[in-house]
């Protein structure tokens, strides 16, 4: 990998890609650090040094905003309005079928779709930032801290509303800087400036779980959080690369005096088909209930049902909830975003065959049946992936949103794999020998 960059910088124009990516994480990281009008920083500062060590609620949201969230700057929503509206839009392809329509038209109904997706998550950015400035003006945003009603000093409607237009234009800003990356950078922006949102919390986290430890001041329970990470980043590696390939064979076809087709290939199903999306879905999933008693008024039952047993990441019940929505959203995501009998008529409609299957029905039924056979190891895969790192770091009084939880580390192999391969390609396609020397 560092072979790669390496041979990246000496090429004069991916040098130039990967300077301009860098310039735009800089101007990224810059923005997560600016607070927004309306806010006293003091008292933001204050209530972050007094916090504790579970961030409740907010904890994924502020670890995909690389800590801005709960500083309240212009970039404090980061990218999740854009995640959640790319989501929303993936799944309302299969209900809708204008959208199942653009998205079978190519180039020009990609960027269609693109553009409403890009309409959703100013909306959304819009519901995510008035939410956030509530719940900043109401306290809530920091329960344990003493000045934490005093973090919007003036809540005149005029500030509040100014707040909440900031807070939507970095989030469109933000959108902007990841296209650009896309278009004049490498790799895919979105993914890259995640990527430095989660790796940017990776320094205090460590130390903190340093600071907290007793044996040897600190550095054995460091050390063993490092080995743990390695352990896990090189399972996900293994598994990510990890695909079952259904050989396919054309047919051959003579149109006039030439011979068209006769060639062999293969589909790769991949072992975790569905990605990181199952964990984001359980993981937000698990937050509505949280959400709810906490804006519930009084002391019900099931408000304190819900605070004993679904806040707490170390607590059986939140474990083996997570663990079965984990799997429920695995096989439901591959369902929708994989249709067998689609890929079953192309095939037949350009004579592909699977040796010793029939084409058209029971080539669709096979690929479904190989399908589920193979999402049952990438379903529980992502479920031990996302909590034996919690289980293991609880231990050391970490929170459930320590960066080497399994979202991070599916998220950071996972754009960092698909960084480099991108790297590689480009450095082939310019150095490529060729057969005659």
């Amino acid at each position: 990998m560092l072979t790669a960059f390496a041979r990246a910088f000496k090429t004069p124009d991916l040098r130039k890609k990967l300077l301009f990516t860098l310039g735009i994480i800089v101007v990224y990281r810059v923005g997560t650090h600016i607070p927004i009008p309306g806010v006293d920083y003091k008292n933001v500062q204050i209530c972050i040094d007094n916090a504790s060590q579970n961030q409740g609620l907010f904890g994924l949201v502020n670890m995909f905003s690389g800590g801005a969230l709960l500083q309240i700057t212009i970039f404090a929503l980061g990218i999740m309005p854009y995640i959640t509206a790319s989501i929303i839009l993936q799944l309302l392809t299969v209900v809708i079928p204008r959208l199942e329509a653009l998205k079978k038209e190519g180039q020009a109904g990609t960027a269609k779709i693109t553009q409403y997706t890009r309409y959703l998550t100013v909306a959304l950015a819009i519901l995510q930032g008035t939410g956030l400035v509530a719940t900043a003006r109401s306290g809530a945003l920091f329960t344990s801290c003493p000045v934490a009603n005093q973090i919007v000093p003036d809540q005149s409607i005029f500030v509040t509303i100014t707040m909440v237009i900031t807070m939507t234009a970095g989030t469109a800003v933000v959108m902007w800087l990841g296209e650009l990356i896309t278009d004049r950078g490498i790799g895919n922006g979105m993914s890259i400036l995640m990527f430095i949102s989660i790796a940017a919390t990776f320094p205090s986290a460590l130390w903190a779980i340093k600071k907290q430890g007793t044996l040897a001041e600190g550095w054995i329970e460091f050390g063993t959080v490092i080995a743990v990470g390695l352990v896990m980043v090189g399972l996900v590696v293994f598994v990510e690369q990890a695909q079952r390939r259904i050989p396919v064979q054309y047919a051959k076809r003579m149109i006039g005096r030439r011979s068209y087709g006769g060639t062999s290939t293969y589909i790769p199903l991949k072992v975790n088909q569905a990605g990181i999306i199952p964990v984001i879905f359980a993981s937000s999933l698990l937050y509505i209930p949280a959400l709810v008693a906490q804006f519930a008024g009084g002391t019900s039952g099931w408000k304190t049902w819900i605070e004993q047993n679904l806040t707490k990441g170390d607590h059986p019940i939140y474990i083996a909830t997570y663990f079965l929505l984990i799997v429920f959203f695995a096989f439901f995501y591959v369902a929708i975003s994989f249709n067998p009998e689609e890929v079953a008529d192309n095939m037949k409609k350009y004579g592909g065959f699977i040796p010793g299957i029939r084409a058209g029905r029971p080539t669709a039924e096979y690929l479904g049946y190989v399908l589920n056979r193979i999402t049952w190891p990438g379903s529980l895969y992502l479920g031990l992936i996302a909590l034996v790192p919690t289980m293991a770091l609880v231990g050391f009084g970490a929170n459930q949103n320590f960066p080497f939880g399994g979202t991070s580390i599916l998220i950071i192999v996972g754009v960092g794999l698909e960084t480099v391969k991108q790297i590689e390609s480009q450095l082939q396609q310019r150095n490529y020998e060729g057969f005659l020397r």
